[in-house]
């Protein structure tokens, strides 16, 4: 029997995540963290500057990962952010879909009313084409705004999605 479940990270999650992590930020493809940050710069980034960040289990294996956080402050922080991750043996098995919606109950639930995503590579193709199905829309384009490590100076993309009217 697979046992699935989404939890707050923890250390040791976060710890035993660290190789898939490093490995994101080290290809240079997809997020703009220095590809030589530390595991410790790293956690505190990604479990401990947000509001939260939780882990997807399965079997005791962690296969992705998401942080949630404010987009702005002040007059502007009823708008979410969060960054996804899942593991690359793990791809295909819907673990961001369940990550995205998972992450939009609890921004809900935080009290946000939209869900920002600030820079989606635009070569990012699976990425794009998830969060598009998901019901976010392309707001915006930022030309050249990624130094993609095998393409050169790529676009990045702002997409934005309404989770509740605002009052």
């Amino acid at each position: 029997m697979i046992n699935k479940t989404i939890r707050e990270m923890t250390r040791q999650d976060f710890e035993s995540f660290w190789p898939c992590f490093q490995s994101i930020i080290q290809a240079q493809e997809t997020y703009a963290f220095d590809p030589d940050m530390s595991l410790n710069n790293a956690y505190t980034l990604w479990c401990e500057s947000p509001l939260k960040s939780f882990a997807y289990i399965e079997n005791d294996k962690v296969l992705g990962s998401y942080y949630i956080r404010a987009n702005a402050a002040g007059p502007s922080k009823h708008i979410s952010n969060c960054g996804y991750m899942v593991d690359q043996q793990a791809r295909g098995k819907g673990i961001a879909t369940r990550l995205c919606e998972h992450s939009q109950q609890i921004a809900i639930e935080s009290g946000f009313t939209a869900m920002q995503f600030n820079s989606v590579i635009s070569t990012n193709d699976v990425a794009v084409k998830l969060w598009q199905k998901l019901g976010f829309a392309i707001i915006g384009t930022i030309p050249n705004a990624y130094y993609h490590k095998r393409l050169g100076l790529v676009d990045s993309y702002i997409m934005h999605k309404v989770l509740v009217e605002p009052q």
